[in-house]
């Protein structure tokens, strides 16, 4: 263990820092990078992605620790990999998630770049997720916070590179970590986190897309049954299982069914008719050769794992759940456990059988 030299993501959070500092103490040569990846969104109110103050707070933890600190800015490549993506699929009717496309693109591609130039033999993050190698083998395991499980947004990690990665806080509760932190006087101790998408003004998408002044044309709000209910703002405003900020009155409430763009409108109805038993996924990934099985689903970061069968190709995944689910929403990643290990997953196309989704 000792020599072995590791490159850590610091974010200048305590997650990042605490994870730093526990394998310095293992005795491993570290050094942190800090990856600007915008400019943030001071001006209108917001967090950053990387604010003067989380650069000196990386830097002041690891004056701390005694180790090196580098900065490198991606600013240029989060607009064209991540945000730019991110405008189209809204604009195509459908819901992406940036931080599962953030990761592989960006934070573990450009660390993973840096470990051979600079002599590095791996990378670590603060992230909650565990990594089991066997035979030939790598996967993705739950860490032990269950509550604070990450694996979901880094299961499009390339399987190779598995081996390289580190994840010090795999078998930690956050309060552990930040018990830690404050026992060896880490200056981030107490920093709060949030949980917002990092380009995100305060005011949320809306805001963003204001700010961005990307293209909303006002159409259709029609019921399952075609019949017209009203006039949406534009596309890009809307997500499936959506109920408030549509206008309209209605006996009963109702909810985003679908969206679809080529014809600039989005269908809606009750609750009810958002549930759906099986999906179809596409750019997938997987950890296993195996081609179908049993597994458990999770079709969006907060949902909890489900009941499934799947079946897959290299380029489709299909899943057939146990029970109906709630609002399969195109754009958005299903990806498949056994146990606490995933095995893989894809980015859901479309969903149905069992409700009108």
């Amino acid at each position: 263990m000792n020599g072995k030299k590791v490159l850590v993501g610091m974010s200048g959070g305590v997650d990042s820092s605490v994870a730093a500092f526990l394998l310095r103490e293992k005795g491993y040569e570290v050094a942190g990078i800090t990856m600007c990846i915008g400019s943030g969104n001071r001006e209108r109110g917001g967090r950053t992605c990387c604010s003067p103050r989380d650069i000196k707070d990386a830097r002041r933890v690891c004056e701390k620790l005694g180790i090196a600190h580098l900065v490198t800015g991606l600013a240029e490549d989060m607009e064209k990999k991540v945000i730019e993506p991110f405008i189209a699929e809204y604009q195509r009717g459908r819901t992406p998630n940036p931080c599962i496309l953030c990761n592989r693109e960006l934070k573990f591609r450009i660390m993973m770049d840096r470990l051979s130039a600079a002599g590095f033999d791996r990378i670590a993050t603060g992230h909650y997720a565990s990594i089991d190698c066997r035979d030939n083998s790598c996967f993705l395991v739950r860490p032990r916070d269950k509550s604070k499980d990450q694996t979901y947004f880094l299961y499009k990690l390339q399987p190779e590179r598995l081996r390289k990665i580190i994840f010090p806080l795999k078998d930690l509760y956050k309060e552990e970590v930040r018990e830690i932190a404050a026992r060896a006087g880490l200056p981030v101790s107490r920093k709060t986190e949030s949980q917002d998408i990092c380009f995100f003004p305060r005011g949320g998408r809306d805001e963003f897309f204001r700010h961005r002044k990307v293209r909303a044309k006002r159409g259709e709000i029609v019921g399952a049954d075609g019949r017209l209910l009203g006039e949406h703002r534009g596309i890009v405003f809307y997500t499936v299982g959506q109920r408030r900020g549509l206008g309209i009155s209605h006996p009963r409430p109702l909810y985003v069914l679908s969206l679809d763009a080529a014809r600039n409108r989005i269908v809606v109805g009750e609750r009810e008719m958002l549930q759906a038993s099986s999906l179809v996924a596409r750019q997938v990934n997987f950890f296993t050769e195996e081609r179908e099985g049993r597994a458990r689903g999770k079709i969006r970061y907060g949902h909890h794992p489900a009941a499934c069968s799947y079946s897959r190709s290299e380029e489709e995944l299909r899943v057939i759940f146990d029970e109906p689910q709630y609002a399969l929403t195109p754009g958005q990643s299903v990806v498949l456990y056994q146990e606490d290990r995933l095995i893989g997953g894809g980015v859901i196309e479309s969903g149905g059988g069992g409700g009108y989704a």
